[in-house]
């Protein structure tokens, strides 16, 4: 099972929460503090206080662009289109 380090306001975190959505991916969402200087988990995982960080198995991703492309490597890119339609379905609710 993955583990998505993340706190809600943070817009990168926002970006890998929208890919594991648009490829149906089931995962562990750890909420950290906004304050980097409180987030001893995602240091002790990661060895760097930022988010997110997402840890699939001996894999450890600590940069947004990098969870991204390893997601759509190793699970299959989302149908084209898919996540601005999901995006829009989340903006009108």
């Amino acid at each position: 099972m993955m583990t998505l380090y993340q706190f809600e306001g943070c817009p990168y975190c926002r970006m890998v929460r929208q890919r594991l959505s648009d490829l149906e991916l089931t995962y562990v969402s750890v909420c950290v503090s906004q304050d980097r200087s409180r987030r001893d988990k995602v240091l002790s995982v990661s060895g760097q206080p930022t988010v997110p960080v997402l840890v699939d198995g001996d894999v450890v991703l600590a940069d947004e662009n990098e969870i991204i492309a390893y997601l759509d490597k190793t699970y299959g890119q989302a149908p084209s289109g898919q996540a601005k339609r999901a995006w829009w379905q989340g903006a009108s609710s």
